[in-house]
């Protein structure tokens, strides 16, 4: 699969597309092509190419970014059951936008232009700001820079508060990845965690996280994917020593596009969509979401981060792509 060299300017907007401006990122690094594409609205990956191998899924240029491909997720992940959480005694009420489940889904910032705050050929800083409103009454300014780095790309969210009152904050991402034309069904997934999180029918965790020993949420060593259908979290995510977590998908000859994510991350979501929207068609797809904290963290603080006034936190992750003869 080629690199289609139309993408490679520095940004462009294609005509009649919601997404605006593309920032493209292009490389060679260790003798590798590299090759990635954010977009303006949510600051979101649409494409990452490896020496040719497409390791984020795409879509049409003509509409919106299809179940949240490829979107930051601040200040909060996945979702706040009934949009109402309580802070300091009073209730607070997040807009429901997620109305099948009655939920808040995917933060604030997932349908806002952020704006470009720094660039070079292989990087590109996005920024937008998070103003005090009903149901998160906090000012935050918000940053993501994507990098080409080695075998892959980097990514790195800063958040910053901007008010006189600690805010609750978590972070999470949304690509959908793939090795090159491999159908999903004919991967194998690999999550290196020791806990799942057990939901009810609103997709809010009701506070077991089982040992995965011995279920069919057991992904240590891999599992091939077939017609699992999942949208699951684990949890007590399998670390090195310098507190990285690192999961997979890989095809059949061993090639793997590989998800990593630093200390911040607690928490790693699995979606299978039936039928995301690709260029060509409808195609399987899986996204692989890292979280610093899970659904309804507001309510049940699990990895909620309490960010003091004036206070920073930055958080990063990454995508790899590891050759079928391992890593160069």
């Amino acid at each position: 699969m080629t690199v289609d060299r139309r993408d490679e300017r520095p940004f462009m907007t294609e005509q009649g597309s919601p997404m605006g401006e593309r920032f493209v990122l292009a490389g060679t690094i260790a003798g590798r092509s590299q090759h990635a594409v954010v977009n303006q609205v949510g600051a979101s990956l649409r494409r990452l190419v490896i020496d040719g191998v497409e390791l984020v899924h795409d879509y049409p240029g003509n509409i919106a970014a299809p179940s949240a491909a490829g979107v930051v997720l601040v200040p909060w992940p996945n979702r706040v059951a009934g949009g109402t959480w309580t802070y300091e005694g009073a209730e607070e009420r997040l807009a429901v936008t997620e109305p099948a489940r009655g939920n808040a889904i995917h933060g604030l910032l997932r349908h806002s232009s952020y704006r470009e705050v720094g660039r070079t050929e292989g990087s590109v800083v996005l920024a937008a700001d998070i103003s005090a409103a009903p149901g998160y009454p906090f000012e935050l300014a918000t940053s993501v820079r994507y990098e080409l780095v080695a075998d892959g790309l980097r990514v790195t969210h800063r958040l910053e508060n901007l008010g006189d009152r600690k805010a609750p904050v978590a972070v999470g991402a949304h690509p959908y990845l793939r090795v090159g034309d491999t159908p999903a069904a004919d991967l194998k997934l690999l999550v290196n965690a020791e806990r799942h999180l057990e939901v009810d029918g609103s997709m809010i965790p009701t506070g077991g996280q089982d040992p995965v020993a011995g279920t069919r949420y057991d992904y240590r060593q891999g599992r091939p994917l077939n017609d699992v259908a999942l949208d699951d979290t684990w949890s007590e995510l399998s670390r090195d020593p310098d507190g990285n977590t690192r999961h997979s998908l890989e095809a059949p000859d061993g090639s793997r596009v590989e998800l990593h994510m630093d200390a911040n991350y607690g928490f790693i979501q699995v979606f299978t969509a039936p039928a995301f929207p690709g260029p060509s068609g409808p195609v399987r797809a899986v996204a692989m979401e890292p979280m610093t904290a899970p659904a309804n963290a507001f309510n049940n603080g699990l990895g909620l981060r309490w960010l003091a006034p004036g206070e920073v936190w930055e958080s990063s992750w990454g995508i790899r792509h590891v050759t079928a003869a391992g890593p160069r």
